[in-house]
């Protein structure tokens, strides 16, 4: 189980820095990070996660019950969230053969378990893997060259489609021509932002809410014990500064007696 385990968080590395070497058009977002703590946020998250992404890519080390620890039963999982038979107790896996997606994708759909975690690497700051992916599902745009029709300018040439552009809506990226100033001679082609070609289901606002509560959902995936890690955190340190004060009494007393 180990070595499968270190082996996912290798392959979501490699996918990161494949990412990474791509280049993006844009700086990362802000994640709003205070949805990592807001349960109803993450609950939101997981639907969307089960509805949307769970079709291709799997979570294949995270437990379905496990979903407990961010409010939900064992019946709103297994009546609203597992939709192939699986039980409350599996782990999230699909049915997606790995060659057919190859095939299909040109390259297997990596796990998410620990995708979060895996990009925090290739930026600023802890929280650069939610940033990341934060941009990232914000950032599809129509493009009519490529095979899926989708682009994107956190990860331009994307292998992946936009899977929730009917929440979104299509729109078109901007650009414009700039000169190079290091050569006169070329120009290169600079985002200005987006232009919606049709209306989603979701207004922009909301849309942006929901991609939030699934990256927050991802994030957590990434350490579901993150939160109680920090509250243990600070009593510990509490303790230690308790007990420093005790010691040094203590020592004080010690030696008084010996001199």
């Amino acid at each position: 189980m180990m070595k499968k385990i270190v082996l996912a968080w290798l392959a979501s590395v490699f996918v990161a820095a494949a990412q990474a070497a791509g280049g993006g058009l844009v700086p990362w977002e802000s994640f709003p990070r205070e949805k990592l703590t807001d349960k109803t946020a993450l609950q939101n998250g997981a639907r969307l996660f089960a509805n949307y992404c769970l079709s291709c890519h799997s979570a294949a080390f995270m437990r379905w019950n496990r979903l407990q620890d961010i409010g939900l039963t064992e019946a709103q999982i297994r009546d609203n969230l597992i939709f192939t038979g699986a039980k409350v107790g599996d782990t999230m896996k699909i049915a997606m053969d790995p060659k057919e997606a190859k095939a299909w994708f040109g390259g297997v759909p990596p796990d998410l378990t620990l995708i979060a975690r895996s990009r925090a690497g290739f930026g600023k700051g802890a929280n650069s893997g939610a940033d990341y992916l934060y941009t990232f599902l914000r950032g599809y745009y129509r493009d009519e060259t490529k095979a899926t029709g989708w682009n994107n300018v956190a990860f331009p040439n994307v292998g992946m489609p936009h899977v929730l552009w009917e929440l979104q809506g299509p729109q078109r990226a901007v650009f414009e021509e700039q000169k190079d100033p290091h050569n006169p001679a070329a120009t290169t082609q600079v985002f200005k932002g987006f232009e919606a070609i049709a209306p989603g289901l979701r207004t922009e606002a909301q849309y942006n809410n929901d991609i939030a509560d699934l990256v927050a959902f991802l994030v957590w995936m990434g350490e579901p014990n993150a939160s109680f890690r920090f509250q243990l955190g600070v009593w510990v340190v509490l303790f230690f500064a308790v007990f420093t004060v005790i010691a040094w009494r203590l020592n004080a007393a010690y030696w008084k007696d010996i001199k």
